[in-house]
């Protein structure tokens, strides 16, 4: 019995994920339109001053009136996207001060959602709270450069060159090791699920929706470390997710919809299915290096 997912069923699959991709995606701010706000600098050398909110725009500070805010998080989320973004991408440099009552004032915002939007950010290391200090803004070695929001917030700021390229070399340390291993821990559900989604990405790529295709494969990545049976490699699938969702170019094969990404997908759909750990394995290092840009990153995979 053929186990493959009938025409009219991935049709119905995709148009959903076409539905829930497109009301995802329409009326939110994209992570590079952002506001972002600058502060004094110190005239001093060795002055820290609290950051000086502008308020030339008073549109831009309140919060509250952009209702597409960024990701649909309502205040507190749209809080700690502006001051994440602000912080990653320097415009509120290591340990500047964060006094919560001009934060509240120049994003209109309560004490509330400004004391939950700074707890967030202390938890992803990127700013920390003390008594008789206040809240201050920590060096980069401090952050969670694993965090999901982090990875976005420095994709499309001034170190996007950097953390797509980290990125990808972390994919490429990954994702090769999880193919083999998904091989030889096959489940049924998961398997068709995968083949599900190959299939869904050949629809998109056919009706030239992009951003289908692309929900379809972070969903496949995702997924793939799933089944691969190591728990820590389960914790980085969001990592991959994320790195799939603002990688922004052609870093990888992922990046773009093809008919040779789709191929490769499809390679290693049938290489897990047939329990080939080294075809699936080295069918992902295909995937990865579609694009010749990355062998500055990564090296191609050798003819045996």
């Amino acid at each position: 019995m053929d186990a493959r997912p009938t025409t009219e069923s991935v049709s119905t699959l995709a148009h959903t994920m076409m539905t829930a991709a497109r009301s995802a995606d329409s009326g939110l701010a994209g992570p590079g339109e952002l506001d972002r706000y600058p502060y004094t600098e110190a005239h001093g050398a060795d002055r820290v001053v609290a950051p000086a909110w502008e308020s030339a725009d008073q549109e831009l500070g309140r919060v509250g009136r952009r209702a597409a805010g960024s990701r649909g998080r309502g205040l507190h989320g749209q809080l700690v996207q502006q001051l994440g973004q602000m912080i990653v991408s320097g415009d509120l440099g290591a340990d500047r001060p964060l006094v919560p009552e001009e934060i509240g004032q120049r994003f209109e915002v309560s004490r509330t959602v400004v004391r939950e939007s700074l707890r967030v950010l202390e938890a992803k290391g990127l700013v920390s709270a003390r008594p008789n200090v206040g809240t201050r803004v920590r060096p980069v070695s401090d952050w969670n450069l694993l965090d999901p929001d982090i990875i976005e917030w420095r994709a499309f700021g001034p170190q996007r060159d950097d953390q797509r390229r980290e990125l990808s070399e972390l994919r490429w340390t990954i994702e090769p090791l999880a193919a083999r291993l998904a091989a030889g821990h096959g489940r049924e559900e998961v398997q068709q699920r995968l083949s599900d989604m190959v299939e869904i990405m050949g629809h998109a790529l056919a009706q030239g929706d992009s951003i289908t295709f692309t929900r379809a494969d972070a969903e496949f990545h995702s997924l793939l470390i799933q089944v691969a049976g190591n728990r820590m490699l389960e914790h980085l699938s969001g990592i991959v997710s994320a790195a799939l969702q603002v990688s922004g170019g052609p870093v990888t094969g992922c990046d773009r919809p093809t008919e040779a990404s789709l191929t490769h997908h499809a390679r290693i759909v049938d290489a897990l299915s047939s329990g080939d750990g080294p075809a699936a394995e080295a069918a992902m290092r295909q995937l990865l290096t579609v694009h010749p840009e990355v062998e500055r990153v990564v090296p191609a995979p050798r003819e045996h």
